[in-house]
């Protein structure tokens, strides 16, 4: 198991501030092994999200929808859905009647995708936490929000 104050060479003032800044390091490690993952896919983990919220509405949406619930909300969503739609991972469908209006679309290429990702490839981030630890950990974190 890890120390923090060990591992940045840092004292902390008291508790809540070394687990907000542990809450910050471990953030950046989740990502880091994030994006070295899905490096084999040609995505990376904001696309996969992405991606998955599309799977899982079942029907086209816009731009704004896929923003607010991303779980990480980047400025830079518009860009993520150019590249994915670029692979061909995703398209854009223009309203017959309103052409401000465009909804976004999974493709079969898409699906296909998420498909070959497996489910519990985050298992090994969590590994070292049992069942009652990681239910602890996340009312913790619920509360802290």
């Amino acid at each position: 198991m890890g120390d923090l104050a060990k591992e940045i060479n840092s004292k902390f003032i008291n508790n809540k501030q070394k687990a907000l800044v542990n809450i910050m390091y471990t953030g950046n490690w989740i990502s880091s092994c994030q994006n070295e993952f899905f490096k084999s896919y040609g995505i990376s983990p904001q696309q996969y999200n992405i991606l998955r919220i599309l799977r899982g509405a079942g029907e086209p949406l816009n731009v704004q929808v896929i923003k607010d619930r991303m779980i990480e909300r980047a400025p830079n969503a518009t860009r993520l859905m150019d590249k994915l739609c670029a692979k061909e991972f995703i398209e854009r469908l223009p309203c017959a009647h309103d052409r401000r209006v465009v909804k976004i679309a999974i493709t079969e290429k898409g699906l296909k995708l998420l498909a070959s990702v497996p489910d519990d490839f985050n298992k090994d981030l969590i590994k070292n936490l049992t069942e009652e630890e990681a239910e602890q950990l996340s009312f913790l974190l619920d509360k802290m929000r």
